[in-house]
């Protein structure tokens, strides 16, 4: 449906779901199909003429005409801001068609030859060359000032509006032009961030680059998300007309029971077919709101680029690089957010419908989805659980796809063993068993091996290898390739059991089970296995970098064990026992002379007994007692010589 809005009818939907249509021209305001005046720049980066917008406001919001998206003003008559970029753009396209008048022979020229006329400053008033030259060749005009007309339409920016002075240089921490009374009004820290005009140009052109290949890509990614967006409209209303053909050919084989069934099937295809393909115009219609917005930046961009000097660039420049930012910023709706299938489960429907007439309630229904998809489905987007392997392969963990296992399967399983019959079936239990325990522990040892390094990594903080990790990895690996080949000659083997299914009714609700057990258990075991590799994989670098920091905190760790010198050890231990044994013969040798070293202070004194000499030993102090004692003993000595013996002093 068209978007209407008040004051008009916007252009259909439908055409903006074109990749050209965001070709347009990026000066023609998207309601008036003209140049743009007053152009006024909404929150969603759509620009629309002042009078295009006036009025449309409703409680303080307008609503974009393109993506609905709602901008907040102030009043009923009140616009958005001004968008200078495009203004500065309409303005230099509008200065370049208009023609230009000599003021003295009335000779026109356009704008687009402006190089041929000149410009008075003194007389404000434009001249051609030859006028120029026959006006202003008197002496009382040489001290007219006369510029070249295209000069002087691009003086504006190049002068300070507060001092009337020549910008000089440009603050980078407030994206401004400076001129020398700036300059010396600025803080001096502020001085610090200030460069000059052609290195802020360049400067400025090179962080421009940048922006604009972001949008780049952006408008890439959303063309291609249109063409997709296309594509899935497209496979839906295929889809829905082959359900709708699948449908109608199962009830008329069963037309008389199935009339209601089918009126049923049909409304829940076409209502899912509603939803989508809403979802789907929604999701385009966003994307085809934002072309026209990318493609007018990136004109504006290289217009303003082709078009602007230096001075109108650090003018304005830095408020495009911020807009282009704040746009690829924006949140993007670039990928469907559904499936285009389209599924209503009508082989099921139908089965419940019939199990009255054809005494279906005893037995167990095969899957009605069909048959699990393999290893690989590429096929549309599905809404059940997928385990995707390290292989590229997923499994589809859909409950009407493969059930879930039961206790009795297992006790189904030695039943149907101890029965001894043989049987395809039979034969295929015992090879699948087998195969099924060993695929069992080896992921139950990967399991306990990651449990392990995690536990020791998160707690005890230890130092793993990181050639263990590598080598869970491709044991996962080859497990995960084992699993599919067992899955897969497990699933081949569908076509012959329900052949064999069809002749007996007992034997196959137990079969049946097993079997979808089987394939659960495979599902299962390859979820695990998928969901081991993952946290292998998410372990590793942190195994890796603490294994880095540890080897240049602890350099040592990197160098291998080097062999104990025997020799060293030996020398040691023979230094050891050496150092012990003086000790000892030193200490008996000492023991022995502070008993026999009795000295007597005077007649009327007590004789000192040996035991109140401390043994010494070959410590720094006792040499420093001995010492001391040697020299109290030498002064009792020489003042009364006739009381006291001398002792000799105990060396160490």
């Amino acid at each position: 449906m068209p978007l209407q809005m008040s004051g008009g009818i916007f252009c259909p939907l439908d055409k903006l779901f074109d990749p050209d249509s965001a070709n347009c021209h990026p000066l023609v305001c998207h309601l008036c199909r003209e140049q743009y005046e007053h152009p006024c720049l909404l929150d969603c980066y759509h620009t629309f003429c002042a009078s295009c917008l006036r009025g449309r406001a409703v409680d303080s919001r307008l609503t974009c005409p393109l993506c609905r998206h709602q901008s907040i003003v102030k009043g009923v008559n009140a616009l958005p801001p001004e968008d200078r970029l495009l203004k500065f753009l309409v303005d230099n396209s509008a200065d370049s068609e208009e023609a230009v008048q000599c003021a003295n022979c009335d000779w026109e020229c356009k704008k687009q030859d402006v190089d041929a006329m000149y410009y008075c400053n003194t007389c404000n008033q434009p001249l051609c060359g030859d006028c120029r030259e026959a006006t202003h060749k008197a002496k009382m005009f040489s001290r007219h000032e006369i510029v070249s007309l295209a000069k002087r339409t691009k003086e504006a920016h190049k002068k300070c509006a507060l001092h009337e002075e020549l910008y000089i240089m440009f603050s980078t921490e407030k994206k401004s032009m400076l001129c020398i009374n700036c300059f010396r009004d600025m803080p001096v820290e502020s001085r610090a961030h200030c460069i000059d005009i052609e290195t802020a140009y360049m400067q400025g052109c090179e962080k421009l680059d940048q922006a604009v290949l972001a949008v780049k890509e952006l408008q890439t990614s959303a063309r291609e998300a249109i063409v997709l967006l296309k594509a899935m409209i497209g496979e839906v209303r295929a889809n829905v007309d082959e359900e709708e053909s699948a449908i109608c050919t199962l009830f008329n084989s069963m037309q008389e029971k199935l009339a209601e069934r089918k009126k049923i099937m049909l409304k829940a295809a076409q209502s899912q077919h509603e939803e989508k393909e809403r979802a789907f115009k929604e999701q385009l219609s966003h994307l085809a709101a934002l072309l026209p917005t990318l493609q007018v930046h990136l004109v504006s961009c290289s217009a303003f680029l082709s078009s602007a000097n230096k001075f109108e660039f650090l003018d304005m420049g830095y408020q495009l690089m911020e807009r282009l930012q704040k746009i690829v910023k924006l949140p993007h709706r670039l990928r469907p957010s559904q499936s285009s299938k389209i599924s209503t489960e009508y082989r099921a429907e139908f089965a419940r419908c019939l199990e009255p007439l054809l005494l279906l309630g005893q037995r167990r229904s095969v899957s009605t989805a069909g048959s699990v998809s393999g290893l690989c489905n590429s096929g549309g987007l599905l809404p059940s659980v997928t385990c995707h392997s390290p292989t590229g392969g997923h499994l589809m963990l859909d409950s009407s796809v493969v059930r879930k296992p039961t206790s009795h399967r297992y006790i189904s399983t030695k039943v149907l063993l101890a029965e001894g019959g043989e049987s395809p079936f039979m034969e295929h239990c015992r090879n699948y068993e087998n195969s099924y325990k060993n695929l069992q522990t080896e992921i139950q040892k990967l399991k306990d091996q990651v449990q392990e390094i995690h536990r020791d990594l998160t707690k005890h903080h230890s130092l793993m290898k990181t050639d263990t990790m590598s080598e869970i990895l491709d044991r996962s690996l080859e497990m995960d390739g084992e699993i599919s080949l067992e899955y897969t000659s497990v699933e081949m083997m569908r076509s012959m059991f329900e052949e064999i299914w069809e002749e007996t009714y007992q034997r196959v609700a137990n079969e049946q089970e097993i079997y979808e057990a089987q394939l659960y258990d495979l599902v299962q075991l390859k979820q695990e296995n998928s969901y081991l590799t993952t946290i292998a994989r998410q372990i590793g670098p942190y195994i890796r970098s603490i294994a880095k920091v540890k080897e240049r905190l602890e350099p040592r760790l990197k160098e291998p064990k080097e062999l104990k010198d025997d020799r060293t050890e030996t020398m040691l231990k023979i230094y050891e026992d050496s150092s012990m044994a003086a000790d000892t013969q030193l200490r008996q040798v000492l023991q022995k002379r502070n008993r026999s070293n009795v000295f007597f202070l005077n007649s009327n004194e007590l004789t000192c007994a040996p035991e109140d000499y401390r043994t010494l030993n070959l410590s720094e102090d006792s040499n420093l007692k001995n010492k001391d004692l040697y020299r109290l003993n030498k002064q009792k000595c020489t003042t009364d010589t006739s009381h006291c013996i001398p002792v000799k002093p105990q060396l160490s």
